[in-house]
């Protein structure tokens, strides 16, 4: 395999790791704020739904939660799987993996905003919405920027379980080039894109969590 072929196929790897996590930010982050104020919900029903849906995601392999994503539409409803379903049950079941890691972050910053915060914008005449929309969520975003930054870091690593679909991300077109070559490079370059990749994500959450740091 030439030098050509062998970066080809590397660049190929980069560009689906690099979609899976954007993807996976893009729908993850919004779905787990709506699950966690499922699981803050006066509602029992509501409430026992989002935590048991927490519970299981949390509690199961993100590799055997792919595993029935991709195959429940044949064995449950009897549908043909397409070919092009297997990066979209990637994605699918990354989403729904990360969100309820998300969702439990956001509880954990929205409970702990002191109620009296809510009491006094409901005296200023503040509507719900207003109150968690301009007064708790900026403060919520500063307090698990942290836990969110740790859980984009894992997220990076995490990409490589895309191999159980047969989806070739950077890992595994790297695996693959260093059996056919009987190199290890391959694989430190893998190493190394995944450590650069990381150090990019580190670095603008820091600058996005100085940027919130109004105390200073």
């Amino acid at each position: 395999m030439n030098t050509t072929t062998m970066l080809q196929i590397l660049g190929s790897g980069m560009l689906k790791t690099a979609a899976i996590f954007f993807l996976t930010m893009v729908f993850s982050l919004p779905l787990g704020l709506f699950f966690s104020f499922g699981r803050m919900s006066g509602n029992v029903v509501i409430r026992t739904i989002a935590k048991f849906y927490i519970s299981v995601m949390r509690g199961t392999p993100l590799m055997l939660q792919m595993i029935v994503v991709y195959f429940a539409p044949y064995y449950v409803f009897g549908l043909r799987i397409p070919a092009g379903y297997r990066f979209v049950a990637v994605i699918l079941s990354f989403v729904l993996n990360y969100a309820a890691y998300y969702a439990e972050i956001y509880r954990s910053g929205i409970e702990s905003i002191p109620k009296g915060q809510y009491e006094a914008a409901e005296v200023l005449g503040y509507s719900k919405i207003q109150t968690f929309v301009k007064i708790i969520l900026p403060q919520v975003v500063k307090r698990i920027l942290p836990p969110v930054t740790n859980e984009m870091i894992t997220l990076v690593k995490d990409t490589s379980l895309a191999f159980v679909l047969t989806e070739v991300e950077m890992f595994t077109a790297a695996k693959q080039i260093a059996a056919k070559e009987t190199s290890i490079l391959p694989l430190m370059a893998a190493g190394l894109f995944y450590y650069l990749f990381n150090l990019v994500v580190a670095a603008v959450m820091e600058h996005v969590e100085k940027r919130l740091n109004y105390y200073k």
